[in-house]
Parts: structure tokens; C-alpha cells; sequence
């Protein structure tokens, strides 16, 4: 069943991702947005790299983060490949 959310583009989907927030009509969750900007991909650069998106998405997404930061980054954390997992080229501290 898919859940509307208070955010216009946002929406979870029990059978996408467990119910992780997405943009509707995708599979792409905010998280990977979110995780886009935070390496400093600007917002406006986004849908370069997810060209199934709109900037109205993007933005949509990175302000159901502003008020769900908690819960997206407990997605993140969820989601993170461990470092014994990672080549040490892909390491954040190689």
C-alpha cells in the first residue's frame, strides 16, 4: 500500500524498500539524495546523476530530510557497506 506524505513528491511504498520514504513513481529513496548533496553534489546537479528525477523532486526530498533528519539518517546508517566489505580505494580515509 502506498502511503502519501505530507511532502507532495515523498511517498512509502511497504513493497519499495520496506517502506522507506522514496520519490513516488521511483525506486530511488530520499536517502540517496540526501547522500548526493552531502558529498557535495549540489541540488541543481542531482538529476545529472538521477535523470529519472526533477529538480522539484530533489528539492522535495532534501526538505522531507530537513524535518526527518533523524529517521533518513537512520536509513543511511542502515544502508552503509561496512569497511571490511569496501576496497581500501573506496575508503573515505585512503
Amino acid at each position: 500500500m502506498t502511503i502519501a506524505t505530507e511532502h507532495h513528491y515523498i511517498v512509502r511504498d511497504d513493497s519499495i524498500l520496506h517502506g522507506e520514504p522514496i520519490i513516488g513513481g521511483t525506486r530511488t529513496p530520499v536517502r540517496a539524495i540526501v547522500e548526493l548533496w552531502r558529498l557535495g553534489v549540489t541540488p541543481e546537479e542531482i538529476p545529472a546523476h538521477l535523470p529519472h528525477l526533477t529538480l522539484a523532486q530533489v528539492f522535495d526530498a532534501l526538505s522531507y530530510y530537513a524535518d526527518h533528519q533523524a529517521e533518513i539518517q537512520a536509513y543511511i546508517n542502515r544502508n552503509q557497506v561496512p569497511d571490511d566489505l569496501t576496497h581500501p580505494a573506496a575508503r573515505p580515509d585512503a
